[in-house]
């Protein structure tokens, strides 16, 4: 009996104190500091074009630092990334990886108040639905993966938005439920990355993991829902495809949050964890994001959410280096299998973090 007693004592008094250790994960300040050192790391070590989808995540995450610190360092950066850019998109007409960066440019438009900082995506789209998507005479959507759905729709939507032009938005939900159709598994609730791995393709050999189960990328599915976040930040209440993207949101939120780890993180794969060490922190950094914005936004439950972004976010944390650089950072790929480890950084993984920052902050 007194055996009994003393380990519920020290099991609350180890709770109590774990509880004082997680909350300075939550102070304004921490978070602030965290997002900064992250983000001042990243811009002292540049990769990729400035245009590249890479950039476009990094660059979103920035404009959140931005919107949360008010750090005009931050500021700075990014219009020295756009006039570098010329404020245009990449270089393929049809390629939403090409078409991520303008989020950055519109959102600074907001503020500034440049057309010039549109222009060049405006002129873009109108090549764009003049001139017919193909490849070397293949049919196929324009939008054939997973992760494209953070590249393209919150930058149509957003400049729909902003310019009150609904053909955007129409452009945006014409081609996202072209992607939603061929690679939304409707049981597992979860996107395949490309028809490369569904299930149900006739002619196709479906890849799996070792488990046997399907390949569900974690990375892939962050971007997917992150995009989602983003979309529906856009959209008025009353629009009518609105349902749509919620239904999906909600639907990704709940399947995902039953395949966190309990470290808080997600692996690169997400239905066989056991086969990839580590948590992800560019898939993790887009989860945390996209469920605290839900839960900010009365669209997800606080009660069942809550614990999920909390255990994510002192996760997350754990991934920054002494020199404020973001690890655990799976490389460019489009499946799970590379490897990485506390030295691997990519900037689309610091976007990821500076985004989850901003949003656990509100909590």
């Amino acid at each position: 009996m007194k055996k009994a007693v003393l380990c519920a004592v020290l099991l609350i008094l180890f709770s109590s104190a774990q509880a004082q250790r997680d909350k300075k994960f939550f102070r304004d300040r921490y978070i602030k500091m965290r997002m900064v050192e992250a983000a001042s790391w990243q811009l002292k070590h540049p990769r990729h074009n400035l245009y590249d989808w890479t950039n476009g995540a990094f660059y979103a995450g920035i404009f959140a630092a931005w919107e949360t610190t008010g750090l005009p360092k931050l500021y700075k950066a990014m219009m020295e990334m756009g006039r570098q850019n010329g404020w245009k998109p990449g270089p393929r007409l049809h390629h939403a990886d090409d078409h991520v960066i303008c989020q950055t440019y519109i959102d600074l438009y907001r503020v500034e108040r440049d057309t010039a900082m549109v222009g060049p995506f405006i002129r873009t789209l109108d090549r764009f639905q003049k001139t017919p998507f193909d490849v070397k005479g293949i049919e196929r959507i324009t939008w054939w993966w997973c992760d494209a759905l953070f590249m393209a729709p919150p930058a149509l939507v957003k400049l729909g938005m902003t310019l009150k032009n609904p053909d955007y938005l129409a452009l945006n939900d014409r081609l996202f439920r072209e992607t939603w159709e061929m690679l939304y598994d409707k049981e597992e609730h979860l996107y395949a990355r490309d028809l490369n791995y569904k299930w149900d393709e006739p002619g196709i050999d479906p890849r799996k993991e070792a488990n046997g189960k399907k390949v569900f990328w974690s990375r892939g599915h962050g971007w997917v829902l992150a995009g989602l976040a983003r979309i529906l930040e856009e959209l008025p209440a009353d629009y009518p495809e609105r349902e749509f993207y919620e239904n999906n949101f909600r639907e990704m939120a709940s399947r995902v949050s039953s395949l966190q780890q309990p470290d808080g993180l997600w692996r690169a794969s997400l239905l066989d964890p056991d086969s990839y060490q580590g948590g992800e922190a560019s898939g993790s950094g887009f989860f945390c994001y996209a469920l605290a914005w839900g839960i900010n936004n009365g669209l997800l439950e606080w009660d069942k959410y809550l614990p999920v972004v909390r255990k994510a976010w002192i996760g997350l944390s754990s991934l920054i280096q002494p020199d404020g650089r973001v690890g655990w950072v799976q490389p460019i790929g489009a499946d799970p299998r590379k490897n990485f480890s506390a030295e691997s950084w990519e900037v689309f993984g610091t976007g990821a973090f500076l985004l989850a920052g901003s949003e656990v902050i509100k909590l």
